[in-house]
């Protein structure tokens, strides 16, 4: 089972605060241990709303809107893409991620959806060609 575990953002990360030196080394050795245990798919910090940007698509128009965005808790700051067992091991690392100095952290999981989830709505063919995407996928 694959999971990614989404860090909200918060008014210092969307301040564009950067983490201090003690912060940094305890989230060093939180990304050592999944790599260590062989859970960790890949994960990456990510700038603040005010550099980002939203693209909301419908059947009639697509809306452009440049950061930054309200509701800093509703936004993601980081992720992390893990494989393990079940949700009960997700969560266990999950609940090993280290809190910052000051303030909170929100972690939220998300099983990934897996080919088997779609049922027979993937034919053998939309499969195939699916395989195919992910072999040329860069990693």
């Amino acid at each position: 089972m694959r999971f990614m575990i989404l860090m909200k953002a918060d008014e210092r990360s969307e301040a564009g605060e950067a983490a201090t030196e003690a912060e940094l080394a305890a989230m060093y050795s939180y990304n050592e241990q999944l790599v260590k245990a062989g859970v960790l798919l890949g994960g990456e910090g990510l700038h603040a709303s005010a550099r980002g940007t939203r693209v909301t698509l419908t059947a009639d128009e697509t809306v452009v809107e440049h950061g930054p965005f309200p509701q800093p808790r509703e936004l993601v700051a980081g992720f992390w893409l893990i494989q393990v067992k079940s949700r009960e091991e997700a969560v266990a690392w999950a609940r090993r991620c280290p809190a910052p100095e000051d303030g909170r952290t929100v972690l939220e999981l998300r099983q990934v959806i897996e080919a088997d989830d779609f049922g027979d709505a993937l034919t053998p063919e939309l499969r195939e060609a699916n395989d195919r995407l992910r072999e040329m996928t860069v990693s």
